[in-house]
């Protein structure tokens, strides 16, 4: 057994850190008493004692708060250190040391420890491990199925993509071969088709530049016939005289429009120059007007300086400035009578102020005189009647005090009967007592209960021998419940899936036959996915041949609504022989109005002629006479307006003329652009219309032959499903099976280990006559625990009434003390009313001089406010008047410098500069608009002539146009007949069957390649696909995950069903032995309560303890709800909220030596830490008795040592009346402050502490 020693402090909290401070302590068996007061560090040596054994510091500290303070010991480093010395459980001695070190650094201290020898145990929970391992297996086991789940479909999923890959490869590989064999066809036909189609494209070229000569030559000899017809006459002479002829007409012409050119440039040149004058005149005139309002601003700022002048001069009576305007000597002498004004009103305001400020200062002097002699005054009021206050409250207490000891002689009387009368009761109880026959009795019980003890062991051990056949005898029980719940979970599954494979298959199957069927239905769904697929390459094909018609129609259609745009551009409608053969009469009709036109100028030249130069007075076309000169007139002045208008007119002719033959050659190109949109209306477009619709009805048949197949798909898969999932349970079912059979074979195994055994005394037999020697046992204790109680009760009430007696006298020597203090009290309290009164009328004879100061001070401080005011406003009313002269004055010299900026600048002289320069430039623009008016005549005049010469050039123009068209009509014969003869070399008739024939072939196998390349595109797209999915990470490797996942889940169920049964075990082995500690807890808490506590409304305590019950073992942890009742009768009531702050301290103090007694089987080592707290003395003696039992009945225990730490002397004093304790130890502190430990003899307390 362990018990410690010796123990030395050196540096720790308030022991000192010098080697002569070390304190050290002797640990006396039984039991160790410190005592001193507050603060004096008795539980520091507690604290010491813990940390030395176990390593912990105080709660709330850190380690540095544990060691001296370094501060405090003016040291830098500060070093504690404890030893102990003790006897380990083989009685060994041991000594363990433990030393820490503190350093200041700055503001904070660092803390460390040098060493350590003792380390604690760390005891692992096994019940709380094996539920949190049983918990997080369990949940282990549900993330593998759930993981299995999905590892199960991915498994499937990627057998099954695979499968589909390989097919895609095979059918890929063949599809490649088939477009590779239509290319090597396509090749040779696409190259003789360019070669024919190059051919039928030159033909067709030369066809069209035939059409368009020959067009073009009609036209051309329509034109020149047309020209001919225009014309007066056709030039007789050689090509060479037209031309120069030509050109003379031409020179002379030009030296008339280069005359009008000059003229032009001569009229522009004077345009510009009135422009400039008209600018400069602009300028000039804007000029003007802002010099204009310049001076007349000037004339406004002398007329303001005047009239502020007099209003300023009129303000300060000044004379000689009445009338307007005012000259240079008047505005002079103005100013300086100005300043002197200013001058003498700002002295007669400082005047003023100062005035003022010498009555202000006056007056604060006479205010602050009157203040200080207030203020003393007040002082002395409030000083005195402090002083007077004080000496009332002490008269207060001492007639207080005297009223108290008025009664205490009527007291002493009653105290000397009260112990007479006690001191009587005492005799007759110590006479009464029998505690000698009690303690005899108890002894007998006690050997008696020694007896039933060992009854109760030898009872134990043969329940340890039967419970080894019983082991045998549970396992075999278990093994047939495990054989029961197997086949009932073998019921289950075929409840769960019978009806299910019943209808799939029949009958119900085993493992072996599911999977054959499963086999079976994996073949169907890959015939039917192969049909599937089939049908979706022919869907495919359907939809690339489909795709490609309607690409062909869609570039069919908008090659006919690009060919119609173009004719609409041209044509302006959709009609285009219609509009051709319009555009053909309106160019013949135009080319007659040009012939008209031109033949009308020479006619109307020879008609004005033969009017004025032959001297004919008659008309040349009816003959008739004129009458009158002016009628002739008329008639020429009417034909010369039409000869100027009739050039204008057969210019806007010609120029349509030649719009409309540009649009007729353009719609002659288009011919055959016409041609082919006939052919893509009425063949191309309608035949790919009729394709489109069959393919499209293929596509639907397929489709709803896909539809169909995938619906079987569909309801295979789910029959696959649907047995695949009975599968698992299936083969499930079969290790049931075999686990069963496993099972069997155990039990016949225990069965055999059972043969010969003797069970004729059962564990229930032994249970039974163990409950009866248990029922006698406590009967004993029971009689054990009265007895020591009635002999309590008489010790008690011995104890209580001599603490009486005591009592008694204690109060009766104080009031007799007390009764010496009456005539000194009477005294104190005519002093006191005296010295109270004459500080009243002093203090009334100052409050009376305060009252007319304080009149006297309020009139003189309104006084000073008054100048104030005065001063302030005289200040203002000053100050706005001379502001105001001065806002004046500033106005003034405003205008006054504008007017001198004015003259000095010259603006007046300026002014008529720039009215001189106005008028000259106004006369030299009134010359400028005479030359642009004598140009505009010439100019005029000029023009006339040109017109009348551009009737001749137009007239030479068509001689030569006519000669060079002959000349390109004969060059366009040549071409015509050029291109026949090379168009009949060729065998054009020929060359369109070829490409007919050509065209044919090539669609087909087009058709053919497109499907293919569809096809095998699909296939590529397919394969691509299942390669991806394939490499996902859910189907890489998804077999081996699912086969790994598999083991770790069925190897984890195995293991949490193991857990459960050690955990099941365990905590029934808790159950017992918690119950068993809480009976022996309880009964040593019935004992000590009825052997300390003196009241009479708890009998005893005891603790309860609730389990939850309804908590499975294994999935939650128990939890256990303690509390303490008190039990009074048959009543047990909780003691949280109906106990008293003293029943508190002691029910925790019982508990405590209890829990003590119970657990610390090696070492009975217990510290209690001011037990008397709250404690009433009754149970203070009481505890004080108890303790002293306690030690009495563990004087056999080597190992017990009890350590009360208190500053009550009077419960030392009771601990010392027993023969356990002669000594104790006294903590107090030196003169440095630091704690020191004294031995001290119990004795020298007294009998009796106060």
């Amino acid at each position: 057994m362990a018990r410690i020693e010796k123990m030395s402090i050196l540096g720790v909290r308030s022991f000192g850190i010098e080697d002569k401070d070390k304190q050290i302590i002797t640990f006396l068996n039984p039991m160790t008493i410190l005592v001193g007061p507050n603060g004096a560090g008795k539980t520091t040596i507690i604290e010491c004692l813990k940390y030395v054994s176990t390593g912990d510091f105080p709660p709330g500290t850190k380690g540095n708060s544990f060691v001296h303070d370094p501060k405090v010991a003016h040291e830098t480093d500060v070093r504690a250190q404890i030893r102990l010395q003790f006897r380990d459980v083989n009685g060994e001695l041991v000594a363990v040391q433990r030393s820490m070190v503190c350093t200041q650094k700055n503001k904070k201290t660092e803390f460390k420890t040098l060493e350590g020898v003792i380390t604690r145990t760390k005891y692992i929970k096994a019940l709380e491990t094996l539920r949190q391992v049983r918990l997080k297996q369990s949940l282990k086991v549900k993330e593998c199925q759930t993981e299995l789940k999905y590892l199960k479909q991915n498994k499937e999923k990627a057998q099954e993509i695979q499968d589909h890959l390989n097919n895609r490869e095979a059918q890929l590989s063949a599809s490649k071969e088939n477009v590779k064999s239509i290319e090597s066809q396509l090749d040779p036909l696409k190259c003789s088709l360019a070669a024919v189609e190059k051919n039928l494209m030159k033909v067709m070229l030369l066809d069209n530049d035939v059409k368009a000569l020959e067009s073009r030559r009609r036209q051309m000899d329509k034109d020149n016939q047309d020209l001919q017809q225009k014309m007066e006459k056709v030039f007789q002479g050689t090509d060479e005289q037209l031309r120069d002829r030509y050109q003379n007409h031409q020179r002379t012409v030009k030296e008339k429009e280069k005359r009008l050119s000059d003229c032009k440039r001569e009229l522009d040149r004077a345009i510009k120059e009135c422009q400039r004058f008209n600018s400069e005149k602009s300028e000039l005139l804007v000029e003007r007007g802002r010099l204009q309002l310049q001076a007349d601003r000037h004339q406004e700022h002398i007329k303001m300086r005047d009239s502020l002048i007099q209003s300023l001069a009129a303000q300060l009576e000044l004379d000689g400035f009445e009338l307007s305007p005012l000259n240079e000597r008047q505005i002079t002498n103005f100013h300086r009578l100005l300043k002197e004004r200013q001058a003498r009103d700002t002295e007669t305001a400082n005047h003023l102020m100062r005035e003022f400020a010498q009555k202000e200062v006056v007056k604060q002097k006479q205010i602050d005189e009157i203040r200080d002699k207030k203020t003393g005054l007040e002082r002395t009021i409030d000083l005195k009647t402090d002083i007077q206050n004080k000496r009332q409250a002490e008269l207060k207490n001492v007639k207080h005090e005297l009223q108290q000891l008025e009664g205490s002689s009527g007291r002493i009387v009653e105290l000397d009967e009260e112990i007479v009368k006690t001191e009587h009761e005492l005799e007759k109880a110590e006479r009464s007592s029998n505690v000698e026959t009690l303690e005899l009795e108890v002894q007998t019980l006690q050997n008696e209960k020694i007896n039933l003890d060992k009854a109760l062991r030898k009872l134990d051990q043969e329940m340890e021998q039967l419970n080894l056949h019983t082991t045998t005898i549970t396992q075999m029980e278990m093994l047939k419940k495990d054989k029961a719940d197997k086949e009932e979970q073998i019921r289950k599954v075929k409840s769960r899936h019978s009806e299910e494979l019943t209808l799939l298959l029949g009958y119900f199957p085993n493992k072996k036959q599911l999977e054959d069927w499963l086999h079976g239905k994996n073949r169907e769904i890959n015939e039917t996915r192969d049909r599937h697929a089939k049908l979706n390459k022919q869907l495919a094909s359907a939809e690339q041949q489909k795709n490609f018609i309607s690409a062909e129609l869609r570039k069919k259609e908008e090659q006919l609504s690009s060919y119609e745009a173009k004719l609409f551009d041209v044509c302006g409608s959709q009609d285009f022989d219609s509009n051709l053969n319009k555009l053909q009469d309106e160019i013949e009709k135009s080319s007659k109005q040009r012939a008209v036109l031109a033949g009308a100028t020479a006619v109307y030249s020879q008609f004005i002629t033969q009017l004025t130069e032959e001297n004919q007075s008659c008309c040349p076309v009816c003959q008739r006479v004129f009458q009158t000169e002016a009628e002739l007139q008329d008639v020429i002045s009417d034909l010369q307006s039409k000869l100027r208008l009739a050039p204008d007119k057969l210019k806007s002719t010609e120029s349509e003329l030649k719009r409309r033959e540009k649009k007729r050659d353009e719609m002659m190109g288009l011919k055959p652009i016409r041609q082919t949109v006939v052919e893509l209306q009425e063949r191309d477009i309608p035949d790919l219309r009729n394709k489109l619709q069959t393919v499209n009805r293929d596509f639907a048949r397929l489709k709803g032959e896909i539809e169909e197949q995938e619906t079987l798909l569909q309801t295979v898969l789910s029959e696959k499903e649907g047995a695949n999932a009975c599968l698992q349970d299936i083969t499930l079912m079969e290790r049931y099976q075999a686990d069963i059979r496993d099972v069997e074979r155990k039990i016949a195994q225990q069965e055999a280990k059972l043969l010969g055994v003797d069970l004729s005394r059962t564990v229930l037999q032994v249970s039974q006559e163990k409950q009866e020697k248990k029922h006698l046992w406590d009967t004993v204790t029971s009689k054990i625990e009265l007895n020591q109680k009635i002999k309590q009760d008489q010790q008690n009430q011995i104890q209580q009434l001599k603490s009486t007696v005591n009592e008694l006298r204690a109060e009766k020597l104080q009031i007799s003390s007390s009764m010496q203090r009456r005539q000194q009290l009477e005294e104190q309290i005519v002093e006191l009313t005296t010295e109270f009164q004459s500080l009243y009328r002093e203090i009334k004879e100052a409050k009376e001089q305060v009252f007319p100061l304080r009149e006297t001070l309020e009139k003189l401080q309104q006084d000073k406010e008054d100048l104030i005011n005065k001063r302030t406003a005289t200040n203002k009313e000053t100050q706005e008047k001379i502001n105001n002269i001065k806002e004046k004055v500033k106005d003034i010299n405003k205008y006054m410098k504008e007017i001198e900026s004015y003259i000095q600048e010259g603006k007046e002289d300026y002014k008529k500069q720039k009215e001189s320069e106005l008028d000259e430039v106004n006369s030299q623009l009134v010359a400028c608009e005479k030359q642009k008016e004598k140009i505009s005549k010439e100019m005029e005049i000029i023009r006339q002539d040109i017109d009348t010469q551009k009737i001749q050039e137009r007239w030479l123009e068509d001689n030569l146009t006519l000669r060079k068209r002959n000349e390109e009509l004969k060059e366009v014969e040549d071409n015509i007949n050029r291109l026949m003869k090379e168009m009949g070399e060729m065998k054009v008739p020929q060359m369109k069957n070829e490409q007919k024939n050509l065209e044919e072939k090539i669609e087909a196998l087009k058709r053919n390649h497109h499907v293919a390349l569809g096809r095998q595109r699909g296939f590529e797209e397919e394969i691509v696909r299942f390669k991806k999915e394939l490499r996902e990470s859910q189907f890489k490797d998804a077999e081996e995950k699912y086969r790994e996942m598999m083991i770790v889940m069925r190897t984890t169920e195995l293991l949490n069903k193991d857990l459960d049964t050690y955990y099941k075990a365990l905590d029934k082995a808790i159950m017992t032995f918690h119950s068993m500690k809480m009976e022996e807890i309880n009964k040593i808490i019935r004992d000590l309560w009825r052997n300390t506590y003196r009241g009479q409304d708890i009998e005893y305590i005891e603790i309860r303890s609730d389990a939850d019950e309804n908590v499975s073992a294994a999935d939650k942890r128990r939890s256990y709800n303690y509390r303490v009742v008190m039990i009074k009768g048959d009543i047990a009531l909780d003691m949280r909220g109906r106990c008293s702050a003293g029943q508190k301290v002691l029910a925790s103090l019982i508990i405590r030596l209890a829990l003590a007694e119970t657990f610390c089987l090696n070492c009975g080592i217990l510290a209690l830490d001011e037990p008397t707290t709250n404690l009433d003395r009754e149970n203070i003696e009481s505890l004080a008795h108890a303790l002293v039992e306690i030690i009495k009945s563990r004087t056999k225990q080597r190992n017990f040592q009890l350590l009360v730490i208190t500053h009550d002397e009077d419960f030392v004093e009771l601990l010392g009346r027993s023969e356990y304790v002669e000594t104790f130890y006294r903590i107090r502190k030196n003169d440095d402050q630091c704690s020191e430990i004294m031995k001290c003899s119990v004795s020298s307390l007294g009998s009796y502490v106060h």
